[in-house]
C-alpha cells in the first residue's frame, strides 16, 4: 500500500533525523509523541489478528468475546496478573492469539529492527509507522478518555488506566457513537520480551476498523517511513552494532540462535 505520508528514508542518518525530529517538551525534555511499528513489507496493511481470521465483520464481533473467554478458561489463572481484560488481551497478544490489538514499540530501533530480521523479504521496501500518540489522545479521542490521560499527564493508558474508564470491550465501544477511535495503552512487564520490545499495543474502538484506514483518513496522525530493499543489509548491520538484535528482542535461547543464524548468514 502507499499513503500521501511516506517518506522514503535514502540513508541511515535520514532515518535518525526523521524519527529523533522532537521539540522540547514543557519540562525542556526531548520526549518524542511517536509510536513505532516496523513491517518488512511497504506493502502489508495494519490488520489485527483477529481481522486476518477472515470472517465478515459480524461474525468477527460474535466471535472476538466467544475467543477470549475460551483463552480465559484454558490458560493458566496466574498467567495474567490480576483479572482485568486488558491484561487478559495483552498476555493472549503476546502469545499469538488471534485479538484486535496491534504491537507498537516506543523504541524506533526496535522498530527498525522488525523491518529488517526477516532475510526472506530483502527484496522489498520495508516500512516503519509513525504514530502522533499526544496529537490523537488531543485531537480523536473521547472527551472522557481524553480528560482521564489529561489528569494523568500521559499519552499513553496503562492497564489500571484503562480499567478506570473502560473496563470491558463493550464499555470502549460504547465511547465511539460518532465514529471509531483508536487509543494506545502500555502492557505489564509480563516477561523480559515485552520490556526490551519497549512493547505497547493500539486498541480500535471496533474489532473490524483496520487501523490503516483509519489513519489515513487523518494525515495529521502519522507517518509512515519507507526503508528501501537496498538499504536494508545496512540498516541491519548497524542495528546489529548498536545491539538491537534477536538476543534482545527475544530474551533466551531461542532468541540467541535467531540472532546466531541471521548474523552468519550471506548476504543474498
Amino acid at each position: 500500500m502507499q499513503t500521501p505520508n511516506d517518506v522514503v528514508v535514502e540513508s541511515w542518518e535520514l532515518f535518525n533525523r526523521e524519527v529523533f525530529a522532537a521539540e522540547p517538551d514543557q519540562i525542556g525534555r526531548y520526549r518524542s509523541p511517536f509510536v513505532f511499528r516496523g513491517m518488512p513489507s511497504a506493502d502489508y496493511d495494519l490488520k489485527t489478528s483477529l481481522m486476518r481470521l477472515g470472517h465478515p465483520d459480524d461474525l468477527t464481533r460474535t466471535l472476538e468475546p466467544v475467543i477470549l473467554r475460551a483463552y480465559q478458561k484454558y490458560a493458566a489463572r496466574d498467567a495474567s496478573p490480576g483479572d482485568s481484560i486488558w491484561n487478559w488481551l495483552a498476555l493472549a497478544q503476546h502469545h499469538e492469539l488471534p485479538t484486535r490489538l496491534l504491537d507498537w514499540s516506543a523504541s524506533p530501533y526496535a522498530a527498525l529492527h522488525f523491518a529488517t530480521e526477516d532475510l526472506n523479504k530483502y527484496h522489498l521496501d520495508g516500512v516503519v509507522w509513525l504514530a502522533d500518540v499526544a496529537l490523537i489522545r488531543d485531537r480523536y479521542l473521547p472527551e472522557p478518555l481524553h480528560n482521564r490521560l489529561e489528569q494523568e499527564y500521559a499519552a499513553l493508558f496503562s492497564v489500571a488506566m484503562l480499567d478506570r474508564v473502560a473496563p470491558t470491550l463493550g464499555q470502549l465501544e460504547a465511547y465511539s457513537a460518532d465514529e471509531p477511535f483508536v487509543l494506545f495503552f502500555e502492557p505489564p512487564s509480563l516477561d523480559e520480551r515485552i520490556v526490551n520490545q519497549f512493547a505497547l499495543f493500539s486498541v480500535m474502538s471496533s474489532p473490524t476498523v483496520p487501523l490503516d484506514t483509519w489513519l489515513v483518513t487523518r494525515p495529521d496522525a502519522y507517518r509512515r517511513l519507507i526503508i528501501p530493499a537496498e538499504l536494508k543489509w545496512e540498516f541491519r548491520d548497524k542495528l546489529d552494532q548498536i545491539n538491537i538484535t534477536e538476543r534482545v528482542i527475544y530474551p533466551g535461547l531461542d532468541g540467541l540462535s535467531r540472532w546466531l543464524k541471521r548474523y552468519y548468514s550471506p548476504k543474498r
